[in-house]
């Protein structure tokens, strides 16, 4: 005899006045595909930036981020914002590459309880030999297998995600306090390594929990038809993130 699935059981045993939205079919399908698709994404983006470079993602992506910025430079509240995590996250990140040489950080001369990531000479040249892999593996990963139309759709989708999640949406739930960069992170948030495993992978059926990867930091591939300017400040995704 085959075990009845949890939802089942759930909503045997509950009263049908029961509040849960449990997802649709289809809603779960497009759950299921996103969930594998971060999942996969994150790790081939992890792998290649850690063979050729030593690096994960995410200090990747704080190195492109820095790039980006007026003087290579930016408050660390900033940028942990632009990167979507949490401060004590990218404090630890930025703590590891300062000790690389590749950031460096200052004290910052209009927020005395502040400071601000720098990103050295020794760090953009490893960001320039490390773009054009990234970018790469961005675009086989990603955009070789979706059309133009399709690409202006993922865009709509996620930036609508983000949106809603951000709070920029009035129909969200998550109030401004919960976001990453305005909390302090507990204790296994610190890594470097992307990821969020306290998400479930499959909220139709809470029995079935995993890891979603981390769709607040997916990072931002950028421009992969121009991977050899990655340091052009306030040009945006020249690098890949």
């Amino acid at each position: 005899m085959r075990t009845a699935g949890l939802v089942q059981v759930l909503n045997n045993n509950y009263t049908v006045n029961m509040t849960t939205r449990w997802l649709t079919p289809e809603e779960q399908r497009a759950w299921r595909a996103y969930v594998a698709a971060s999942s996969l994404l994150e790790d081939a983006l992890d792998r290649q930036l850690q063979q050729e470079a030593g690096l994960p993602h995410l200090y990747y992506s704080v190195l492109a981020a820095l790039s980006e910025a007026p003087e290579r430079r930016m408050r660390m509240t900033d940028l942990a914002e632009h990167q979507k995590i949490t401060r004590s996250r990218l404090t630890y990140a930025v703590t590891r590459l300062e000790k690389d040489g590749v950031v460096r950080r200052e004290d910052c001369q209009w927020d005395k309880r502040g400071s601000v990531a720098v990103l050295t000479d020794k760090g953009m040249a490893l960001l320039e030999r490390t773009a054009p892999g990234h970018v790469e593996t961005v675009r086989k990963a990603v955009f070789d297998h979706l059309s133009p139309e399709q690409i202006g759709q993922f865009e709509e989708i996620c930036a609508a995600i983000a949106g809603a999640i951000q709070g920029d949406d009035p129909r969200a739930s998550t109030g401004s306090e919960d976001l990453p960069w305005r909390r302090r992170a507990c204790p296994s948030s610190q890594s470097g390594h992307s990821g969020n495993p306290s998400n479930p992978s499959n909220p139709g059926n809470p029995g079935n929990p995993g890891n979603p990867g981390n769709p607040g930091n997916p990072g931002n591939p950028g421009n992969p038809g121009n991977p050899g300017n990655p340091g052009q400040s306030g040009q945006s995704g020249q690098s890949g993130r």
